[in-house]
């Protein structure tokens, strides 16, 4: 049984590509999600994190108040890890 492949070797057959790569154009015309804070427009992953750093500080607070951060090993690269997954977690119950 022969193999016969789509388009002939070395040979690009335009009409057929033509609406793909206007769909690949159109891919980045969607609005960017932004906040208006005083006039200036910050980017919502930038309100994300902030808001997923002051999170972790609050649960780095909880566990101090109870003692509770002793049992975290690595605790420099364990709160940034928290931090990072409120901010996902808040992009994407918000923005998805």
């Amino acid at each position: 049984m022969k193999k016969t492949a789509i388009l002939p070797k070395g040979q690009w057959n335009m009409p057929r590509l033509a609406p793909f790569a206007g769909l690949m154009l159109l891919s980045g015309c969607g609005r960017a999600p932004s906040f208006n804070i005083l006039g200036s427009f910050f980017p919502a992953w930038l309100i994300c994190m902030i808001a997923g750093v002051i999170v972790a500080a609050l649960l780095n607070w909880v566990l101090v108040l109870y003692k509770w951060d002793r049992n975290i090993p690595w605790g420099i690269v364990t709160y940034p890890c928290i931090a990072a997954f409120f901010a996902f977690t808040m992009w994407l119950v918000f923005f998805a």
